[in-house]
């Protein structure tokens, strides 16, 4: 049953005595549990009043006194804002109306909130760090809920169970919900007490900062991101991002990497917590408004997801795009390298002076020496016609050549073969032995030079000791040196 704002005055004036409303204005103030209105008396003092529309609400209501019961003045004065006091209760049935005292400030719908800027987000958020900071023991001994981190997961599984059977949640979100539920690392948190019924109508707002904080009907132990949700129903990133980073600067713990993802979360889930509410009423109002709003987010995550499945796969596009082009760049740059090296292969060798000179070449014996042959083999040489011995005395002063000779020595530079090629760095001499053969000039046949020789010497001196003592200078010289030996011409190489 729906209560007037003149009928709550008249309810207030039972629950305080000596309380003479002078004027009364509605207030939206939980309206789906509550008619709420907001009372002044004579002297001008504001009042606030809440008459619960069911059970439940009075339920709520009775808790909410026992809660502002258990903050005591110690704790008030630790808080950044007033809390309400309870001035009379009226009962009527089994429903009982509240009355508090008036608290400075006014409320501020969330578009105001945001609008206004300034300072107010950082107020909020050290607001709701000064909730979550509240000790334990606050709950506790009001015997109000206190859930872990586990079972508040396993409490909100039970609640999806719930909401399933009624068969009005689209498929996609049941989905989406029980997946972020199975997540175990998304729900690791520290419990901390929670006002577990925030939002714009329960903060009063004076001179850009938080006054006041009412609706203390849902106290408890339990995941802080649920005092998150309506920043995420405001659908303001900026002004959520705000209070978020005031609230972690105020917070004494290290801040929480998943407080909003499950703040989303808790949003969503409202709906269908509203939902389930509605059938319990049986209101089809209730159910109808929930349907709708469970199809205008599922609308919402489908598109969303559709953009994300885009993005995702113009990423992998790209990715592939760009692996391909980065090995045809390798191939490219393989095959560059094989040209090169097969260029490279194919071109002549180019051939270096030596760091050292050579050895010059000496005269050489045409023919060929092996190594441990002890013969020189000479070639034939052209013969220089014979002269008188007479003749060759007179003309060049000098013995007449004879027919044959011998080579006395032959001189190859060390290292130079026969050839005049490069050896292994033995000379002819050394090569071959003492006893060389040559060939006879005019009849091809061979001697021995060592014979030859001593017989040309032996008659020589025959000769030499028949001719008169007083022999000529020049024919003097000549004596002890053998017969005229033939003039070699160039050796010839062949």
């Amino acid at each position: 049953m729906k209560r007037t704002p003149m009928e709550l005055a008249a309810m207030a004036s039972a629950a305080v005595p000596g309380l003479a409303p002078t004027g009364v204005a509605g207030s939206p103030d939980d309206a789906a549990d509550f008619d709420s209105a907001v009372l002044v008396d004579e002297a001008g003092k504001q009042w606030r009043v809440r008459s619960p529309k069911h059970i439940d609400a009075s339920m709520r209501l009775e808790t909410e006194l026992l809660v502002l019961r258990a903050f005591v003045p110690a704790v008030r004065a630790e808080l950044p804002f007033a809390l309400p006091y309870v001035a009379g209760t009226v009962r009527q049935g089994d429903l009982c109306t509240f009355v508090y005292s008036h608290l400075p400030g006014s409320t501020r719908d969330i578009d105001s909130l945001v609008a206004e800027g300034g300072p107010l987000p950082r107020e909020v958020g050290r607001a709701m760090a000064a909730i979550h900071s509240l000790p334990h023991d606050l709950v506790n001994d009001a015997d109000l809920p206190s859930y872990s981190a586990n079972e508040f997961r396993q409490r909100k599984l039970n609640e999806l169970d719930q909401a399933a059977t009624t068969g009005k949640i689209p498929p996609v979100l049941l989905r989406r919900w029980e997946h972020a539920l199975e997540d175990v690392t998304l729900w690791r948190f520290n419990p901390s007490v929670v006002h577990g019924d925030l939002h714009e109508d329960n903060l009063l707002v004076s001179n850009g900062r938080i006054s006041a904080v009412t609706g203390w009907t849902d106290l408890r132990i339990g995941d802080p991101a649920d005092d998150f949700a309506w920043l995420i129903a405001a659908n303001d990133p900026t002004f959520t991002d705000a209070v978020h980073a005031a609230y972690n600067a105020a917070r004494p713990e290290a801040p929480d990497p998943h407080l909003i993802r499950r703040a989303a979360l808790s949003a969503e889930f409202a709906l269908a917590q509203w939902l389930v509410r509605g059938v319990a009423a049986e209101n089809p109002g209730m159910v109808a408004e929930a349907e709708e709003m469970l199809a205008t987010l599922e609308a919402d995550i489908l598109e969303q997801e559709a953009a994300e499945k885009a993005e995702q796969d113009d990423a992998e596009a790209l990715a592939a795009e760009s692996a391909a082009a980065y090995k045809a760049a390798a191939a490219e740059k393989a095959a560059a390298a094989d040209a090169a090296a097969a260029s490279q292969a194919a071109a002549p060798a180019v051939v270096l002076p030596a760091s050292h000179p050579a050895p010059a070449k000496g005269p050489t014996v045409s023919g060929t020496v092996s190594a441990g042959s002890s013969r020189v083999t000479v070639m034939p040489i052209e013969t220089v016609p014979a002269k008188s011995e007479t003749d060759g005395a007179q003309d060049s002063g000098k013995p007449p050549a004879a027919a044959t000779g011998a080579i006395s020595a032959v001189a190859v530079p060390q290292g130079v073969t026969s050839s005049g090629t490069p050896s292994a760095g033995a000379s002819v001499s050394e090569t071959a032995s003492s006893k060389v053969t040559v060939l006879d000039a005019s009849s091809g046949t061979e001697a021995e030079s060592g014979k030859t020789r001593n017989e040309d010497s032996s008659s020589a001196a025959r000769s030499e000791a028949a001719k008169p003592a007083a022999a000529d200078d020049s024919h003097g010289k000549q004596q002890n040196s053998g017969p005229a030996k033939k003039k070699f011409g160039p050796i010839k190489k062949k």
